[in-house]
């Protein structure tokens, strides 16, 4: 292998382990300051427990989010060193915004919520939480934003290089606006963050399952499930809204994406969508097309059933995406979405008719449904990631020429095994504890002394 390819193996790696905490963090995070601020408002001191049996698993998940994160940035610098050079004007900004606003207020408050039990009011706590989950959705945005201008680099200008043999330009902000008001990152940044809201209320409905059917504390895993099915329903309702707004976003600006995804080989006016296709990009044609509905490809990407879209053989060979696996790959987590919004239906009608406890078959699929948004989010990134290849950022700069010059292939392996060594004790670790304070459950009654009664400290 060459020091591209490991490259892109690392950042894969590293990028797609780090993701498994961030969707939960999104999620779990608003659930949990809901569920305080419930309490707040009742005195009921279930509600209570829930808060803080919640809290627990997310700031397990949190650390390990933390964590993983960190060594992203790192790789920019040590791996992708001629991007930095080439977008670092640009790509840093909202990154550098993260840090310094998001990050750090995430940090002071989520200090507050975990030391302040006895220490501050109980609406004091509750806003403690709240600020958290703002500010971890937050930082989200300025990620998205980041990864968007990848994605439709608007804002920049190209500047001639002199004097520096590795690099002859390079990009920097013209405007910031443009790029803050990029539509395809805030498309982005709804469907992420909605997906993450999906991984919480499938987390959440599939550990109360899990105590449903073993009959432990019955009454407060039963409010857990009916607020995240409720949570999973609306959330997954509007995954898919933005998931259709993002496809025509997608078609306006990444046309050899769109392709790939549809596996459109030949350009044509009113291109139908079939349900079942199987691609060939040796032979650049679909070996099985069958289910074919007229014109819906064309409507769904352009609102107009008679829109052209360009075929993948009308866009060089070296500028396409690997269609086969960005093709797959968004089949699967479309129909991963609908699956998981039929569970979610099921969910919250049992939960409203009060009938969990009498249907243990489905509290069975619950549990290991948990494992469904996860699958899907890993999807969806490698859509968004490999569909852009061969850019690193689409149209400006490939991915080939922004890898750094000065490292060996020694070093990116040796890099490559460390951190998949560490990353896979880490997510041992992560697995264990999860596994272990979600098999304990919520504690009995709440400690003398904090927030008794439901008053404040």
């Amino acid at each position: 292998m060459d020091v591209l390819t490991l490259s892109r193996l690392q950042f894969a790696v590293t990028s797609c382990f780090h993701f498994i905490f961030v969707p939960l963090t999104l999620g779990l995070s608003v659930l949990v300051a809901w569920m305080e601020w419930r309490f707040v408002r009742t005195g009921d001191e279930t509600w209570l427990r829930m808060a803080r049996f919640w809290g627990k698993l997310f700031l397990i998940n949190f650390a390990l989010g933390i964590v993983t994160g960190l060594t992203l940035e790192f790789q920019f610098g040590m791996n992708w060193a001629e991007y930095s050079k080439y977008v670092g004007d640009i790509f840093g900004a909202p990154l550098a915004i993260e840090a310094t606003l998001a990050f750090f207020l995430e940090s002071v408050f989520i200090g507050v919520w975990i030391f302040g039990w006895n220490k501050v009011s109980k609406r004091t706590h509750a806003w403690s939480i709240t600020l958290v989950a703002f500010a971890t959705n937050l930082s989200a945005l300025w990620i998205l934003l980041a990864n968007g201008w990848m994605q439709n680099p608007v804002g920049a200008k190209l500047v001639e290089m002199t004097g520096n043999p590795l690099i002859s330009q390079r990009a920097e902000m013209a405007d910031f606006m443009a790029v803050l008001t990029n539509p395809y990152g805030w498309l982005k940044f709804f469907h992420t963050v909605l997906s993450g809201y999906l991984v919480a209320a499938f987390f959440v409905t599939g550990i109360s399952a899990w105590h449903l059917l073993r009959r432990n504390q019955t009454d407060l895993f039963k409010r857990s499930f009916k607020a995240a099915a409720l949570f999973g329903l609306v959330s997954g309702l509007l995954v898919m809204g933005t998931g259709d707004f993002h496809g025509v976003e997608i078609a306006k600006t990444q046309p050899s994406k769109l392709a790939a995804l549809e596996a459109i080989w030949e350009t044509q006016k009113g291109a139908g969508l079939s349900l079942i296709v199987i691609p060939d990009s040796s032979r650049e044609m679909n070996t099985v097309e069958l289910f074919t509905i007229p014109k819906l490809a064309s409507l769904m990407a352009y609102r107009n059933p008679d829109a052209e879209i360009k075929g993948l053989k009308d866009i060089p060979r070296d500028l396409r995406p690997p269609v086969g696996l960005t093709f797959h790959s968004f089949r699967i987590m479309v129909g991963l979405g609908l699956l998981m919004f039929l569970l979610s239906i099921i969910a919250v009608y049992l939960s409203l008719r009060d009938r969990l406890e009498s249907s243990p078959a489905f509290l069975k699929i619950m549990l290991p449904a948990i494992a469904l948004p996860y699958i899907a989010g890993q999807l969806g990134w490698i859509v968004a990631e490999v569909g852009r290849q061969p850019w690193i950022v689409y149209g400006m700069l490939k991915t080939s020429d922004a890898v750094s010059r000065s490292v060996s292939v020694s070093q990116v392996l040796a890099s490559f095994i460390a951190f998949t060594v560490l990353y896979s004790l880490l997510g041992l670790v992560d697995a264990y504890l999860l596994v272990k304070y979600a098999r304990l459950g919520p504690e009995e009654k709440i400690p003398e002394g904090l927030f008794a009664g439901g008053k404040g400290v």
